[in-house]
């Protein structure tokens, strides 16, 4: 906060009755402003009851506008929103892991803007992320964020909400099972980021996980002015558990991680290739032909263009793996599959060889 200057006597007069610090406290994240004041306040106390309330009152009020901000200091230099199509705009992210360098911001966050307000697709990495990508929405639009949803239980999805609830989003969403997972696991996800992104960035990141409305598959959401959007999950991909948005009015799928353009897929320990494949098929079965395509990862573009880049990549490498295994070869053999055609997709190199000595495994384990 700007010129944050307290003139205690004043104070004791005008805020001595707003809540003690220390309830402030309980919920702050390490501010160090106002543990200053913490310890500020115990050092008068010494001196006068009447200087203790007043410092205490002074930095419960900073803890409230703090909170109600959602984000105090200037907005990152990210990439600028691009328009996909009347309405549709998405941030596309870095092609690469998530580094300090860009923040955090290696995935697509998207925004609708519809009659009665504005529907958020992923919630950033961090509240700042979230506060700048507000601020691109606000020079567009002057209509409030309504809704929020995620596309997974990945950091980068889900650590910015605490930032949308505290600027008064209601309607947040995500499929149970993502939910479920990064409530459970998210100080180790909070440590994760903090240690890759920066832990000054990642800090105040909140579990709110309980603000969530959560489904099972589907989900329909009346936006007004006659439209809806879809959540669907399709199945699983990237991750266990993974939302798409569809805007049936728009013709736009927003196919959070089940769909990869341009940059190299990933496969992590918890990823079930086969499984992918199969969920990807399944959101082509269900999409008209003429709709446009916002991957999770990449930029936006045709249906036919992000079949290629993703399903029939899969498709292409389980089959070359299969035959590996057929013909009785090794893990090493697999690793040695020529996937050369993709050598200029971002984390080519980080990606290619484990993807194959992934579906290997899967195959030898009888996993798919």
């Amino acid at each position: 906060m700007k010129n944050r200057i307290i003139a205690v006597t004043a104070l004791s007069l005008t805020l001595g009755s707003l809540p003690q610090l220390a309830q402030a406290e309980a919920s702050a994240i390490h501010d160090p402003y106002i543990e200053g004041f913490k310890a500020y306040a115990q050092e008068v106390k010494k001196v006068s009851d009447e200087l203790y309330s007043a410092a205490n009152a002074y930095a419960t009020d900073v803890f409230k506008t703090e909170r109600k901000a959602g984000h105090i200091g200037n907005p990152l230099p990210i990439p600028k929103a691009v328009k996909v199509t009347d309405g549709v705009y998405t941030v596309v992210g870095s092609m690469i892991w998530h580094t300090p360098a860009n923040f955090g911001l290696n995935n697509n966050l998207s925004f609708i803007i519809f009659e009665d307000g504005v529907f958020v697709f992923n919630a950033g990495a961090n509240t700042a992320l979230a506060y700048s990508l507000h601020q691109q929405i606000k020079a567009i639009t002057d209509k409030p964020v309504k809704w929020l949803a995620v596309e997974n239980d990945q950091g980068h999805a889900y650590l910015g909400a605490s930032y949308w609830v505290d600027v008064g989003v209601k309607n947040l969403y995500s499929s149970s099972l993502a939910n479920d997972t990064f409530d459970s696991e998210f100080t180790e996800k909070k440590t994760e980021w903090s240690e890759r992104v920066g832990k000054n960035i990642t800090n105040d990141a909140r579990n709110v996980s309980d603000k969530f409305t959560t489904f099972e598959g589907e989900l329909t959401i009346d936006v007004g002015g006659g439209e809806t959007v879809q959540l669907k999950d399709f199945g699983p991909g990237h991750t266990p558990a993974s939302t798409s948005l569809y805007i049936p009015s728009r013709k736009v799928l927003m196919t959070g991680d089940l769909g990869f353009n341009e940059r190299m897929p990933v496969f992590f320990k918890y990823t079930d290739s086969f499984a992918w494949a199969d969920s990807y098929k399944a959101m082509l079965d269900f999409i008209p032909e003429d709709t446009l395509i916002v991957p999770g990862h990449g930029t936006p573009t045709d249906m036919a263009t992000a079949k290629k880049q993703m399903y029939d990549y899969l498709v292409y490498l389980h089959n070359a793996v299969q035959k590996v295994v057929d013909e009785g070869g090794s893990v090493d053999d697999a690793i040695a599959i020529d996937q050369s055609m993709y050598k200029d997709r971002p984390v080519f190199e980080q990606a290619a060889k484990n993807n194959a000595r992934h579906i290997y495994q899967e195959i030898m384990n009888g996993s798919f």
